[in-house]
């Protein structure tokens, strides 16, 4: 058994310090007279963007696969497809010598706006934090580490390396941190990456709350943390705060820094060596997992074709899908040709082939094609326009291929608007002019304005499928496979709907989430909006019925747990998978909260005519806030809907629970407390009326009626004007009520 603590007793101050920053770019240094090896990381999460060997631009990277983007791949719903997409990458890890993969990226999508939220599962903690769970759990089996990002807030592009986060407490810890605590609670990843911002104006790299506090203590997480890169502000505070490992290195000049605090004992020796046994127990057990891994990349070609196929949405099928091999067919749109199936920055990965739709059709049937539009502008080309109406005109369905270009949204930078090149709209609106049966078929990474909606017959949402998005479009197209997504975000109708619209842009450096807990389906839910697509949604070729919920039991404690079970039945001709979705909503009224929240879900696959059952169990977590005043999950006595959907909105079965909280909130009574406040608490109500015939005030229940709206903001203090009370007893009284508190 290896000793680490006796390891790090006999390396020196200078070698100690060293552990803490990157030899280079991608490695971790080593200290060899120990037997501690130098260990590579490598860019992620949907790939693996690994440096080539002896090459000096760090963007020329070896040829890999890739597979869906977070975007498409949070749309399955299925953890088990999540699980094998990590086994994927951790046998592509343990084949090119990295110890960890950077990801999975798990980032709330705050707004339509962000560059990298393709990258990013979903506007909903829960699928998010579910998604990440079992995405790390599948590569780390494979002996390979994850680094789970960006920790934490960091929700947009724009001056991204300095902006502040401002965020209160109850925000923060349901929606942005929620993203993250399971998947590190369980999914156990071997290191945290920090972001580059600052959360109410403290840096990510020196936040000794979220490293320490959070992350370490509550979440007894037992890792390293890591830097995004160039990410650390002050290295010395950013040790204390819990920030083990600069990336890249400073190139000496920060390890100088940690040992200048530590000889004038401004820094504890005993922090530094917590970090590196941190870096350097992680450094082992790859090594100590070390395999000499070889994989198949054809073979993970076709397993991005599979993953694609089932993380794809049907946004609309007014019964032109699936397409007939025997019909006239035309595809319109340089993306049929040269398809965009991933993102720009950090995540790109150099693959070895792409299937475009195009290339893939010419196994299932003939097709026309017309460019349409140009790659690299938005102009409106005539020619090309002309060209895709005569070939519409000519068929009998029209595919258009059409969503985001590369400059249109990538790392570093993002969106200003939700629509899609001016061309390409221009271009769909032409083309249904002259053929109603026309699909759209979208490549993006984020939500998109679809002024042409009610014009087309068919939407299929690929979103940035990989590079066999060719092969999984046609599957789908036709047939061969039945879609089975169900959106991770909301669709707005337009940008100016969002919830983060009026807040989104930096203003002095500070960045405001005044939006709160409303963030995506819990804001439009909570307002009655119209969207283009909700939460959740997605069609299939055949249909299901859902029936039979059962709850087991009606009435529990916050500590009990709760099993929903419930029957689905395709109904309809063909074989199909369903993503079945549990909501609760809080009937208590006890605080503001949204109408529902996700809280479960299973993916089933059905048999045409096929009936299963499902069963999902819910604990404290699935009915609790996050109550700021004791800081810590409150679940308040009452009533909770148990909701079952097809999507956020649309509910089909529904059942209710109460729920007591064996919680008791700390209260006490002063003057200014109100009567409504008094009389809802349960201990106080009946020494109330009990005092009230105690003391010269014995009419009072006829004078005052304590349910009456009229008092029930009135504070203890009135006492004095409405029944002549002196301070005196007003003390007496508040000082009884504190008595039973107590």
């Amino acid at each position: 058994m290896r000793d680490i603590k006796q390891l790090i007793n006999q390396m020196t101050l200078q070698e100690k310090a060293g552990m803490c920053s990157g030899l280079d770019f991608w490695r971790l240094k080593s200290v060899e007279r120990l037997g501690i090896p130098k260990v590579m990381v490598s860019d992620g999460p949907h790939g693996l963007r690994k440096q080539k060997d002896g090459a000096s631009d760090v963007n020329d990277s070896i040829k890999a696969v890739c597979f869906p983007a977070g975007c498409a791949i949070a749309c399955s719903f299925d953890r088990d497809l999540l699980y094998n997409l990590g086994i994927l990458l951790g046998e592509e890890c343990q084949a090119e010598n990295v110890s960890i993969l950077l990801g999975p990226a798990v980032n709330i999508k705050r707004s339509p706006l962000c560059g990298r939220n393709f990258e990013y599962f979903s506007e909903d903690p829960y699928l998010s934090s579910e998604m990440a769970c079992n995405y790390i759990q599948g590569v780390q089996s494979q002996g390979v580490g994850t680094s789970l990002k960006h920790f934490a807030a960091n929700n947009q592009e724009s001056r991204r390396m300095t902006a502040s986060a401002q965020i209160d407490e109850r925000t923060l810890r349901e929606i942005y941190l929620a993203s993250f605590e399971n998947a590190v609670k369980v999914g156990k990843p071997w290191a945290v990456m920090c972001s580059y911002n600052r959360i109410n104006e403290v840096f990510a790299s020196e936040n000794k709350k979220l490293l320490t506090d959070i992350l370490r203590h509550e979440w007894e997480f037992d890792g390293y943390v890591m830097s995004d890169w160039g990410a650390v502000n002050n290295r010395v505070e950013g040790l204390k705060a819990g920030l083990d490992l600069e990336m890249p290195g400073s190139h000496g000049t920060n390890d100088k820094l940690i040992i200048e605090a530590i000889n004038k004992g401004i820094l504890d020796e005993t922090t530094l060596d917590e970090a590196v046994e941190r870096i350097v127990t992680k450094i082992f057990e790859f090594v100590d997992n070390r395999q000499d891994a070889i994989f198949n990349r054809d073979v993970h070609h076709e397993a991005a074709r599979k993953i694609a196929t089932q993380s794809a949405v049907l946004l609309k099928n007014d019964g032109v899908l699936p397409l007939n091999k025997e019909a006239k067919i035309a595809f319109i749109g340089a993306f049929a040709k040269s398809p965009r199936f991933q993102g720009g920055g950090s995540s790109h990965i150099n693959t070895y082939k792409v299937s475009s739709a195009l290339e893939a059709v010419s196994n299932v049937t003939s097709v026309s094609y017309a460019q349409g539009y140009e790659l690299d502008v938005d102009q409106i080309n005539e020619e090309l326009v002309q060209e895709a109406i005569q070939v519409a005109k000519s068929s009998e369905v029209a595919v258009i291929f059409a969503g985001l270009p590369d400059f249109f949204e990538s790392e570093g930078y993002d969106r200003t608007h939700m629509q899609l090149p001016n061309c390409q709209n221009e271009l769909i609106k032409e083309v249904v002019k002259v053929q109603p049966n026309t699909v759209v078929v979208l490549h993006n990474g984020s939500p998109v304005e679809m002024p042409w909606i009610h014009d087309v017959k068919g939407v299929l949402e690929m979103y940035l499928a990989g590079q066999a998005v060719g092969l999984a479009t046609i599957d789908l197209l036709f047939g061969r496979v039945n879609p089975s997504g169900k959106l991770a975000e909301t669709f707005p109708l337009k940008l100016s709907d969002n919830p983060s619209y009026l807040n989104y842009q930096v203003v002095d450096d500070l960045i405001h989430y005044r939006e709160g807990i409303f963030v995506g389906y819990r804001y439009y839910d909570k307002k009655e909006m119209n969207v283009l697509f909700p939460f959740g949604y997605g069609l299939s070729y055949t249909t299901f019925e859902y029936h039979d919920l059962v709850l087991s039991r009606k009435e529990m404690l916050d500590t009990d747990e709760l099993v929903v079970s419930l029957k689905i039945t395709n109904t309809g001709a063909v074989a199909g998978k369903e993503v079945v979705q549990l909501y609760v909503s809080d009937l208590t009224h006890l605080t503001i909260r949204p109408i529902k929240e996700l809280k479960d879900f299973v993916k089933v696959e059905l048999q045409a005519g096929e009936t299963k059952e499902v069963q999902m169990t819910l604990d404290k977590r699935a009915f609790a806030w996050y109550n700021e005043t004791i800081s810590d999950w409150y679940v308040g006595t009452g009533e909770y809907e148990i909701l079952i959907g097809k999507s956020s909105r649309e509910i089909v079965l529904k059942d209710v629970i109460k729920v007591q909280s064996t919680v008791k909130l700390p209260f006490k009574v002063t003057a200014n407390t109100t009567f409504g406040d008094l009389m809802k608490h349960e201990t106080l109500r009946p020494i109330i009326e009990s005092l009230a015939k105690q003391i010269d005030i014995s009419n009072v229940g006829q004078e005052i009626d304590f349910n009456l709206e009229l008092i029930q903001d009135t504070p203890l203090r009135e006492l004095r004007t409405i029944q002549n009370i002196d301070n005196a007893m007003i003390e007496y009284l508040i000082q009884t009520f504190n008595h039973y508190l107590s």
